[in-house]
């Protein structure tokens, strides 16, 4: 079997020598075009994770790298003259050079040919040979010449990066910050060996501009970097190893690169030129390393060679989750970096800690295991900011004030439609339904979306608030939450608008009824799907009859008690489809720019305003992201969002997309958060994230991380009525208001997991 590997970085050696050592009768050929010993790069971090998963594939080299490695634990966050640090972290830093003349020479020892000053210019040349692996890094030759192929999503990113070196020792992962009249720029460093550590500078690109870096020699840049920290550097020297290039040229700008398809034929992409991960999680080499490991066993495995092609797709199908899950947390990462002024507002143990959890793969529980002691002072940080004793306890559990309302906890269960009332009156199910999560410990519990009129419904089995009978059916259940537990209650009202007229969620979601279907109104004449009814498109006289419809809701809902009231403007519903640019067809003063498409959802909001008690709060919840091309932005929502707090509003709920049957999200864990951080930290109103939040320790660490205030919780609570109580016992949090009649439960529960987590010492 003869193999060739178009390029010698670390994931063309390792997977040269992983399959040489598997089988030895294998002819393997390593191009690359650089000398040996030549490498731009200076250190490479690994976790200890990783180099266990390298002990396991190759013994021998794990040993050399472990030999030439510089380990630590600590990560230092230096912010406004302050140093904070955080233990446990379990990482290695190790030279590029020193890796290369590792694997260089491991390879070779096992046969592998490597041909040094190699240049190739077409992946095609070597059809001849049975397998084409494809390491030629992020400006990959290979994926260029086959685009049409593996199909590579590119995305230039906005800071400017410079890699440097100082021969300096680090006793930590070092991050420093410092603040120039032009902006921003952030420090990563980090020790490599007995002598050396990396250096790399990072800022925006608009920073980098005004600071006139783009007009500066290489060495004038240097120098500037020397400047700004110089209390890091401690008189040593920042070097450049890439001396070839000239001027500004050596300031990098970050390429996250993601391909669709990896294989195409008997070439395969591996490392970079298949996918990138942002330096700041150290996490490139790794990756590229991990997929070596799994691209020779995929195809030296039984069998194999008689289908390379399936091996391939195979190899693919085992590596695509992690690298999309590692680029998902990189990206996360990378965003933090390049938007450092949102948090410089953040007192320095906040500050560092939204680096650290920055990805959201470490969260707080992760954090505790690693250093308990940080994260107690973190836990002190909130509840002395909470208005409690400086003593810790899960950020999840202190109080908050909105306004004049207080919630005990920050543990919000999410607006969710039950479709089942009749003629919109709650009844028994959803006094149950509300009822039995109130008891179980939420701070806050939020109606489904209520509907201002019969018009306005999403199914027939909607509630409403626009009669007497409704509204009492509504006091029943807030009387009952307010007399059986401390939650509060808060009313979401909205209007169906053209996602009108439908069917249960349980039946065809979003799709007309078989019949008696009633008229629709939106912002344009524009349907929701290919079934749905085409909606009339608003006038002024709709406009104003609507809004007071609205008003009536909010006055029937202040009497009968709800505390905080929201108005619902996402998820394509009537004052979504006037936010939303891809709904929004106008051509009057509701129509054309963000300003105007906010118009009619603000006059309502006034109105509600205006008719709801003062002192109680309002807020309003905005799909954030359509996720579909020509939709609202990120951008847009801190837009939509500060013209809301102008207006008046306390809080923004932040979900994102159902705006268009287009959208595409991406989807993970607590994949909305961003959103909720963005307009938190930059609009400076207080936030509601929500979107597939799942565990205490989300909640904890959005919470401490200062990424939200509240965090709705939708299918858990489905799932548990009494999740909140339960993630109380199961953080030893004894402090919760249980209802007495549940009081020998909550005992026995705490002795249970006290149990249980003795067994699992023991063991």
């Amino acid at each position: 079997m003869r193999i060739v590997c178009l390029g010698g970085g670390p994931a063309g050696l390792y997977f040269a020598l992983l399959a040489r050592k598997a089988d030895p009768s294998l002819d393997i050929t390593v191009l690359e075009r650089h000398r040996a010993g030549d490498t731009f790069g200076w250190g490479i971090v690994f976790s200890d994770k990783t180099l266990d998963g390298f002990r396991a594939a190759d013994p021998e080299t794990y040993d050399e790298i472990t030999r030439n490695f510089r380990h630590w634990d600590d990560v230092d966050v230096f912010f406004r003259g302050q140093r904070i640090t955080s233990g446990g972290h379990g990482f290695c830093g190790i030279a590029r050079a020193k890796l290369l003349d590792i694997l260089q020479r491991r390879a070779q020892a096992l046969g592998v040919n490597i041909r040094y000053e190699t240049e190739f210019a077409d992946p095609d040349d070597f059809r001849d040979h049975d397998l084409v692996v494809a390491a030629d890094g992020v400006n990959s030759v290979t994926r260029n010449r086959h685009a049409d192929v593996f199909q590579p999503d590119i995305d230039v990113r906005r800071c400017r990066y410079i890699w440097l070196g100082a021969r300096r020792q680090l006793g930590a992962f070092t991050f420093d910050f410092a603040q120039t009249p032009h902006g921003w720029f952030t420090l990563h460093a980090y020790s490599f060996d007995d002598e050396w550590a990396t250096f790399i500078v990072e800022t925006p690109e608009e920073t980098w501009r005004a600071a006139g870096i783009e007009a500066m020699s290489q060495e004038e840049s240097i120098a500037f970097c020397e400047r700004l920290f110089a209390e890091r550097l401690q008189g040593e020297r920042l070097v450049s190893n890439a001396r070839h290039l000239r001027g500004s040229a050596v300031w990098l700008k970050f390429n996250r690169v993601l391909c669709r398809r990896w294989h195409h034929g008997n070439i395969v992409l591996i490392g970079d030129a298949a996918h990138t991960a942002h330096f700041s999680i150290g996490s490139g080499t790794k990756l590229a390393m991990e997929d070596a490991i799994a691209l020779a066993r995929c195809v030296l495995a039984p069998g194999a060679r008689r289908n390379i092609p399936a091996a391939l797709a195979g190899y693919q199908e085992e590596r695509e989750l992690e690298a999309l899950k590692l680029q998902s947390a990189a990206r996360n990462r990378m965003e933090w970096f390049e938007n450092v002024a949102r948090y410089v507002h953040l007192d320095p143990l906040q500050f560092s800690y939204t680096l650290l959890t920055g990805s959201q793969r470490i969260g707080h529980d992760n954090l505790r295991l690693r250093d308990a002691d940080y994260v107690r002072q973190v836990e002190c940080r909130v509840a002395a900011e909470a208005g409690l004793p400086a003593e810790p306890r899960p950020p999840m559990f202190t109080p908050f004030r909105l306004g004049n309302l207080e919630l005990t906890n920050r543990v919000v269960v999410s607006p969710m439609a039950m479709y089942s009332c009749r003629d919109g009156v709650p009844a028994d199910f959803l006094l149950v339904h509300l009822g039995g999560r109130a008891l179980g410990g939420a701070g806050l519990v939020m109606t489904e979306m209520t509907c201002v009129s019969p018009e306005g419904r999403i199914t027939p089995g909607c509630a409403g608030l626009w009669n007497g009978a409704q509204a009492e059916g509504w006091k029943r259940i807030v009387d009952f939450v307010h007399g059986n537990s401390p939650a509060k209650m808060g009313l979401q009202l909205g209007h169906s608008g053209p996602k009108g007229s439908t069917q249960p969620g349980w039946e065809s979601i979003d799709e007309p009824l078989p019949e008696g279907n009633w008229p629709l109104i939106a912002a344009s004449a524009l349907a929701y799907g290919p079934r749905n009814q085409v909606p009339k498109a608003m006038n002024r006289a709709d406009m104003e009859a609507v809004r007071d419809t609205f008003v009536a809701a909010a006055r029937r809902g202040a009497t009968a008690g709800f505390d905080l009231l929201e108005l619902h403007c996402a998820h394509g519903y009537l004052l979504s489809s006037f936010l939303c640019p891809l709904t929004n067809r106008r051509d009057d003063d509701y129509g054309g720019t963000l300003e105007n498409r906010c118009r009619y959802p603000l006059e309502v909001f006034r109105a509600l305003r205006a008719a709801w008690p003062a002192d109680r709060p309002m807020s309003v919840r905005i799909s954030a992201h359509d996720w579909a091309p020509g939709g609202n932005t990120p951008d847009d929502a801190v837009a939509m969002a500060r013209l809301f707090r102008e207006a008046g509003a306390d809080l923004i709920d932040v979900s994102s997309g159902q705006t268009t049957r287009e959208a595409r999200p991406v989807y993970g864990r607590m994949y909305q958060t961003p959103f909720a951080d963005r307009i938190r930290n930059e609009v400076g109103i207080a936030t509601m994230a929500v979107g597939n939040i799942f565990e205490a320790d989300h909640v904890n660490t959005i919470i401490a991380a200062g990424r939200a205030d509240l965090c709705a919780i939708a299918r858990p609570h489905l799932a548990d009525p009494a999740w909140t109580l339960h993630a109380a016992a199961q953080q030893g949090f004894g402090d919760m208001h249980w209802p007495p009649q549940y009081l020998t439960g909550k005992a026995q529960l705490e002795r249970n997991l006290a149990r249980a987590a003795q067994l699992a010492l023991h063991a």
